[in-house]
């Protein structure tokens, strides 16, 4: 008679222990310092707030330098709101001749990127027990130290072993976890707590209780 609840309490100890497997956060391999050879990251994508020069060959009059509003678009001469933001320069740069042929033949339009801010997804966002919490432009090949040097390392109070890195798994359409240890990198000069970011990664730095 006392077969059927062992088997069910054995079940559902089962089950919680996988489910916590799976809740469980792994850490990412470490990665060099200086990465053995540099190559290219993704395309940029333009964001919002991006100063951008737009520069139409032998018509200096249409020629301009604009921010990205808010909201996305740009105004220039003879182009009213036209979208910007989640187009690389070159995509922007072909709108741009298709909206100027209306006025002029065969326009040459070249866009610069001058100062950069790009889109959330190409940004590595550092919050919590830091110097000074920030979205940082991901660059080619960043690491962890790189991120935390621009943001002024830890805070007095950071727990900094006990941070974790949010990754947006894109061939799932899922978020992951995983842990780091900022600590053990910044303050023991471990190398291998130095772990490559993504664009788009979210760093978490809780601080400690005590």
């Amino acid at each position: 008679m006392r077969i059927k609840p062992l088997l069910f309490l054995a079940g559902a100890a089962a089950l919680l222990s996988a489910c916590a497997h799976d809740g469980a956060r792994t850490e990412l391999p470490s990665a060099a310092f200086v990465a053995p050879k540099e190559a290219p990251g993704e395309q940029y994508v333009i964001g919002p707030l991006d100063q951008l020069n737009i520069f139409v060959w032998r018509n200096p009059e249409l020629s301009a330098k604009v921010q990205v509003r808010p909201d996305g678009r740009i105004t220039t001469p003879l182009v009213n709101d036209m979208s910007a933001v989640g187009k690389t320069p070159a995509q922007l740069s072909d709108d741009m001749k298709a909206a100027l042929a209306e006025y002029i033949k065969d326009p040459i339009v070249s866009v610069i990127v001058e100062n950069f801010s790009g889109t959330y997804s190409q940004q590595v966002r550092i919050v919590g027990g830091t110097a000074k919490p920030a979205s940082v432009p991901y660059r080619a090949n960043m690491t962890l130290l790189d991120a935390m040097i621009a943001v002024g390392g830890l805070s007095e109070y950071a727990s900094g072993n006990h941070a974790r890195l949010v990754r947006y798994d894109r061939a799932t359409g899922k978020q992951r976890e995983y842990n780091i240890k900022i600590g053990r990198l910044l303050k023991q000069g471990d190398p291998s707590a130095n772990v490559r970011l993504a664009p788009g990664d979210v760093i978490i730095i809780p601080e400690s209780m005590f």
